[in-house]
């Protein structure tokens, strides 16, 4: 009997779920859409995302143009964002960039798609030893420095660019920490051209990056170790005049050890 009666409370609470399904789905089919785009914002700031992104989907999909259709998809991305749904959120805003690149809000919607992919970079430090998802976030973090870099570059006058601007000198930082990783791995297995081409990357191309001083310094090393000491010397000479307190002048055996958790600080802005 006490089996019976559960059985019955079970199919009797999943008939009402479905019947409050039914009901949600059918009003979102009802309403004019200024009051449903209300809907999702009230949604949003509830933190209810998941309504969210069925509210703005529903918007989208019945409302196909308009500036209600085009707010929606924006939020619809941030939502998603907010969800932990990247690669849906990224898909999103990507789309939208492509079809309203004079949107009034084109700029957020930039920055947005910075968000998203700076976002999927954390935690590399500690996924360092793993290759395959170290590659990966490198990957993410170019997307992310070039997505800022074109908020900041087309809209310098932005409210989000001050914001992006520090983003991308935190994430030039680490694409540069990077390859010091790299470069210090090639040093310490003895491959000494791979660390003087890695090392030569990073004075090319992060000239700015506090790691420029380490690149100069396994440069100069792995010019000793290779034999060039003429190179190694010249080499030394630019790094006493730009870094002239590096550990490398007073002990050439430096490093002693991976700089892995080095300059690797969680990045303290806010979005």
């Amino acid at each position: 009997m006490r089996v019976a009666k559960l059985l019955f409370l079970i199919a009797l609470a999943a008939v009402l779920s479905a019947c409050a399904s039914f009901n949600s789905r059918n009003q979102l089919d009802t309403l004019p859409v200024a009051k449903l785009y209300a809907k999702g914002t009230q949604s949003l700031r509830n933190h209810n995302y998941g309504a969210a992104e069925q509210e703005f989907q529903r918007l989208i999909a019945r409302f196909p143009s308009g500036k209600y259709n085009e707010q929606s998809q924006i939020d619809l991305a941030y939502a998603q964002y907010k969800d932990n749904k990247p690669d849906d959120a990224y898909s999103t805003i990507d789309r939208f960039i492509r079809t309203y690149p004079t949107n009034k809000h084109i700029d957020y919607a930039y920055y947005l798609r910075g968000l998203i992919n700076f976002d999927r970079t954390s935690g590399f430090v500690e996924r360092f030893v793993s290759r395959d998802k170290s590659r990966r976030d490198q990957g993410f973090r170019l997307k992310a420095f070039d997505d800022f870099s074109q908020l900041t570059r087309r809209f310098p006058g932005s409210k989000y660019a001050p914001d992006a601007r520090q983003r991308m000198i935190f994430l030039r930082n680490g694409l540069a920490q990077f390859e010091i990783n790299v470069a210090e791995f090639y040093l310490r297995t003895k491959a000494y051209v791979a660390a003087a081409h890695r090392a030569k990357y990073v004075i090319e191309h992060y000239q700015q990056a506090p790691q420029a001083g380490d690149a100069l310094a396994i440069l100069a090393n792995a010019y000793s170790k290779l034999g060039r000491d003429k190179l190694a010397a010249q080499t030394d000479k630019v790094l006493a005049a730009n870094y002239p307190q590096h550990p490398y002048l007073k002990d050439k055996g430096w490093p002693h050890h991976p700089s892995i958790l080095r300059r690797m600080i969680p990045f303290s802005g806010h979005h």
